[in-house]
């Protein structure tokens, strides 16, 4: 149940957010507790596997086999579960081949709690309360044990379930309080290494060690499928803290996180200091609201985009890098979980206004994993490069912020763009060579999608060179920036897939989910082209033409016979909200002088497709994709093309809002004649003066001001063939 936590006072924000939102449906989000980008994300295992555990809970389960201290925010990778932790007693021993007989407790969401920083659970076989809180590098657990003459705590490094696998594991007793040991797996990402110490406020009276279920002698052990359980007599009501501190590098590195950050075992003060840093982070946007399910769902959603990416450096500022060997980040903490061909469309965008101290670090990391493997990161972990997805959409991430100002070696991040466009690896050699990626024989080959991402980040590419000065490298990437042309197909008008001879695909049906695109059909790849939509827009016919496959896009609906793949949710039409190449859509009627149809889709997604309830999401929430375009288009504006510097306008969702800036600034969005009937905008005011751009820029937030919206409830829409609302010119990036 999601409950207020002890120390939330009134008004705190801290209070709104619940983190249950995703744990039910296809949101695949956890729980558990974390603080924000930290390495330790401690939560509940349902010790189950599946694709509706990928987070390692799911909320429609009634069991719960431990808890772990990494976790995945809302992907559709089923890696980590790292250290184990599970509390019993001679209460229960009932094992179940389901969970590989580990042991597990029926637990009951009215005795569950989850808030920023915070998760307690009662484990009912047991009668043990579970409580979970962390810092940056460390979990913290207290159980408060029932009278037992055998309560234990058991320590498994072998557990691991859906991709997950130990390589090889180790445990060492170094006194009746101390342990210490490693976890090093493979799965998604191939090399994984997770060094920790685990120190216990009350010293265990005896340990049992175990290597592939057997009892072993002897105060350490090393195997592929270790664990310790410690024994303790407890009295009732007796709470014992446990501390882990972690690290990616080396014993040394996580003794570092618990001298830093967990020096002591007040799991009330770690607690409440969770709570403080969430309260903080939160505090970057305010908003007025009387509708508290709304306010509920904003605010998890600011806790949701905090999530990822995960910090990977310990306080030595070390971690195990993407080249295998550990590295040392000076001057920055080195972070990882890059989910790019999600985060680069809003998530991104979105730390650079309320996160602009960690821009730095973000960027840094990913230079430093150019320098580590040669390539900018594709969908990269636990300093492991796994190359899911498509495109190389670090390069939107880097250029956007260096555009944007942040500091960091700009010819380096050039280079590393570069580099990583013209690598010869992912279909990009033949790419560059035809000018398209062609159909082959993999089962799914992903060409079309392929060729549309790689076009886009071309112009990046190609507005990076411009500005250092880089004359041909810039019309060469500019070039390519328009290999979209090659896959339109005038008689369909979509983009159709080809063979390495130029001959298209027969049998093209544009609604069939097919190996040609990733994770979609041709009508939700059709509006990539964010790098220039009036090209696109003119591509098809003109702007009539334009509206009309928009709408299109909106109302034609799957039949009830139509086959649709697990990430085909938050349907509208074609428009499949659960999936991100479908993210940006909705504002395209802002370019063909319909932005009242922008404003009316753009309500229904924010209040029909999210939640204040576990099946909130309606699809994977993707390491802050889904909730930062939450955020973005209930501020009333979203970044279309997010390396430009510019925001697509909508209508705000809220009366007014106001988001924490440095220095002392703020950027205020004010609704007036604010009612839920006004959906639509009137007019728009800047800082006093009206607005006659569908846009505004990263400058106007940044600077500080005022954005008002004029809100009725009646459409404004401009006359065809009488347009006077500007759109981004698409050869300009906006300062």
């Amino acid at each position: 149940m999601f409950t207020v936590s002890a120390f939330a006072q009134k008004h705190r924000l801290t209070e709104y957010v619940n983190p249950f939102i995703g744990t039910d449906g296809p949101g695949n989000t956890y729980p558990g507790a974390t603080v924000p980008y930290g390495m330790v994300q401690l939560s509940p295992d349902i010790g189950i596997g599946g694709w509706d555990r990928i987070s390692g809970y799911f909320y429609q389960d009634s069991i719960i086999s431990g808890f772990s201290h990494m976790h995945l925010s809302g992907t559709g990778a089923g890696d980590l579960y790292d250290i184990l932790v599970m509390p019993t007693n001679s209460r229960f021993s009932k094992r179940i081949p389901e969970n590989n007989n580990k042991p597990f407790s029926k637990f009951s969401h009215e005795k569950e709690e989850a808030s920023p920083g915070y998760y307690s659970v009662q484990l009912l076989d047991y009668d043990i309360k579970a409580e979970l809180t962390a810092t940056k590098r460390t979990g913290i657990h207290r159980y408060t044990f029932p009278k037992d003459s055998l309560s234990q705590i058991h320590v498994d490094l072998g557990y691991a379930m859906n991709w997950d696998r130990p390589t090889e594991t180790h445990v060492s007793v170094v006194s009746d309080s101390v342990i210490e040991g490693y976890r090093k797996s493979t799965g998604w990402a191939k090399d994984q290494r997770v060094y920790f110490v685990m120190k216990f406020s009350r010293g265990f009276e005896d340990f049992q060690l175990f290597n592939d279920e057997k009892d072993i002698s002897g105060r350490e052990i090393t195997g592929t499928n270790t664990k310790i359980i410690l024994n303790y007599k407890t009295t009732s009501q007796e709470q014992i803290v446990v501390k882990t501190g972690v690290s990616s590098a080396n014993i040394a590195g996580a003794y570092a996180s618990l001298k830093k950050e967990a020096p002591g075992f007040s799991f009330d003060d770690f607690r409440k200091d969770a709570d403080e840093v969430w309260q903080r982070e939160l505090e970057k946007i305010k908003i007025k609201t009387a509708n508290t399910d709304q306010k509920s769902v904003f605010y998890t959603m600011m806790y949701q985009s905090m999530l990822a990416p995960t910090l990977l450096s310990d306080p030595n500022g070390n971690y195990k890098g993407a080249n295998g060997e550990v590295e040392t980040a000076r001057d920055f903490e080195r972070y990882d979980t890059f989910s790019l061909w999600d985060t680069f469309r809003a998530a991104h965008p979105l730390y650079t206004i309320i996160q602009q101290e960690k821009v730095p670090d973000f960027i840094k990391s990913m230079l430093a994993h150019y320098k580590e493997t040669g390539l900018l990161p594709v969908w990269s972990m636990q300093g492991n490069e796994t190359n899911m997805m498509l495109g190389y959409h670090a390069v939107p991430v880097v250029v956007d912020a260096y555009f944007k100002g942040f500091e960091f070696d700009a010819e380096l991040a050039y280079k590393a763009c570069k580099e990583s466009a013209m690598a010869n690896d992912r279909e990009i050699d033949v790419y560059r060579e035809l000018g398209y990626v062609p159909t082959g024989e993999e089962s799914e080959d992903w060409s079309v999608s392929k060729t549309l991402e790689y076009a886009y980040d071309d112009w990046c590419v190609a507005m990076f060179a411009k500005d250092l000065g880089k004359t041909e490298d810039y019309k060469y990437f500019l070039e390519r920036s328009q290999n979209w042309i090659n896959l339109y197909d005038e008689k369909s008008s979509f983009f159709r897939p080809k063979t390495e001879d130029g001959e298209l695909v027969e049998n093209f049906i544009p609604k069939e989910y097919t190996k040609y695109f990733s994770e979609s059909n041709a009508w939700q790849y059709f509006w990539f082209v964010p790098q220039d939509i009036p090209a696109l827009v003119q591509k098809v016919g003109g702007e009539q033409r334009f509206a009309q496959k928009l709408d299109s896009m909106f109302s034609y609906y799957p039949k009830a016979t139509d086959k649709l793949p697990i990430f085909s949710t938050g349907m509208i039409g074609q428009y499949a909200h659960g999936n991100e190449p479908s993210h940006h859509v909705a504002y395209l009627y802002n370019y063909v002088d319909k932005p009242s149809e922008t404003q009316k889709l753009v309500r229904e997604i924010l209040t029909t497709q999210y939640k204040n309830e576990p099946a909130g999401h309606c699809g994977n929430e993707d390491c802050g994709q889904m909730s930062s375009w939450y955020i973005f288009s209930s501020l009333g504006f979203y970044p279309v093309n997010p390396a430009q510097g510019t925001y697509m306008l909508g209508a705000p969702l809220f009366e007014t809002a106001e988001i924490k800036l440095p220095g002392n600034k703020s950027f205020s969005i004010k609704a007036e004649n604010f009612s839920p009937k006004n959906i639509f905008v009137k007019s728009v005011f800047l800082n006093g003066e009206k607005l006659d751009r569908a846009f505004i820029t990263h400058k106007d937030i940044i600077s500080g001001g005022e954005l008002t919206f004029i809100m009725n409830n009646k459409a404004q829409n401009q006359e065809s063939g009488k347009s006077s609302i500007k759109t981004p010119k698409p050869d300009k990036i906006y300062h």
